[in-house]
């Protein structure tokens, strides 16, 4: 029963407290992007409404890559407060272990865990691509637009180039590069657009198709023709959202589809994995902030412990960033890049529990 109590107690502080951090730095960032945005104003059909929408959209991609740091900080806030108020102390005296603690800490910060995944999963993808294709119409961008060819893509042995894609599931000015099983170029089809009717079926309207035979090129106009394709709309919605914001199940559907096509699959995987286990960065932030709590220090060390905290966050979300990228650079495997800043922080952890145990 005191245990049940203690541990009420823990969750009401710490949810509040992660709440209040939260709420604050996304604040910050969305006025960031803001300030980011304005420069923009009135291009296009970009105006403020859009603007402000588009921040808005963005908020949930903040939470999702802020959760972790922020779960540090709030819970090594409310730590460090109970031990500068001698609270835990107390607690320590009553018989309250440090494996009692851990285990506390698993429990309060599973539901974060849950808020993580779900957000990463489901939220943050969509609400991210839905910021970016209002942005792009609102703005008349393309898809791709640092290309001046547009875009390229393979689909087993054809070669397709698409000049402009403002909606991902209507393309203007595609052609279509065939070649036979010994890549010889088989046929050439042009047409002016190109609209999805589902299950892998395009419908290319305008189309002019020149073959390649026995030596010898026929040239054919038809004013439709099918055209069946593994790039469908999802695959090319991942141009538009990056793969480190594009959720796990998409991620490995492209992952797969680029492995049928004998292309690089590294950065995709790496940014998968990470997406499978980066909920549980949480609870590697939570045993981090542990063995605050372990510290005796006067009230003014709270301030001084949550900005070592906030340093923590920091350096744990450049490490993320710096060791996939380098994974990708090195070809490390996709599942260590993407595991081995948790595993380095909750060892961390680990020995800085030790550390304070043997003062």
């Amino acid at each position: 029963m005191q245990t049940a109590t203690l541990e009420r107690y823990f969750a009401r502080q710490i949810y509040g407290s992660v709440a209040l951090v939260l709420l604050g730095f996304l604040a910050l960032f969305a006025f960031f992007d803001l300030i980011r945005e304005l420069p923009d104003l009135d291009k296009g059909e970009y105006h403020l409404r859009q603007i402000f929408t588009f921040v808005a959209l963005t908020i949930p991609t903040h939470a999702y890559e802020l959760l972790p740091v922020v779960v540090l900080i709030g819970t090594l806030y409310v730590l460090a407060h109970l031990a500068s108020n001698s609270e835990f102390t107390v607690m320590r005296a009553a018989g309250f272990a440090p494996v009692q603690a851990g285990r506390m800490l698993v429990r309060i910060g599973a539901p974060f865990v849950i808020i993580t995944f779900v957000t990463g999963e489901w939220v943050a993808p969509y609400a991210e691509q839905a910021a970016q294709t209002l942005r792009m119409r609102a703005m008349s961008s393309l898809i791709g637009r640092t290309l001046e060819s547009g875009l390229w893509f393979k689909d087993e042995r054809s070669f397709i180039n698409i000049r402009e894609a403002r909606d991902s599931a209507e393309l203007t000015g595609v052609r279509i590069y065939e070649f036979d099983a010994n890549y010889r170029l088989r046929q050439i089809s042009a047409a002016e657009r190109a609209v999805y009717r589902g299950g892998g079926l395009w419908q290319l309207l305008q189309v002019v198709q020149t073959q390649f035979v026995a030596g010898t090129t026929r040239v054919e106009s038809h004013q439709q023709a099918d055209w069946r394709s593994a790039v469908s709309p999802e695959l090319l919605d991942v141009l538009i959202v990056a793969p480190e914001r594009m959720s796990a199940w998409r991620l490995y559907k492209y992952t797969r589809h680029l492995a049928g096509n004998r292309q690089k699959t590294e950065r995709y995987e790496i940014a998968m994995w990470k997406k499978l286990f980066y909920p549980l960065a949480t609870l590697v932030m939570m045993a981090l902030a542990l063995p605050f709590a372990y510290l005796h220090a006067r009230s003014g060390m709270v301030g001084l412990k949550v900005f070592l905290g906030i340093m923590l966050g920091v350096f744990f979300h450049m490490l993320n960033s710096l060791l996939a990228h380098l994974g990708l650079l090195q070809n490390w495997p996709p599942l260590g890049a993407a595991l081995l800043p948790s595993v380095l922080f909750f060892l961390s952890a680990m020995l800085m529990m030790w550390w304070v145990e043997r003062r």
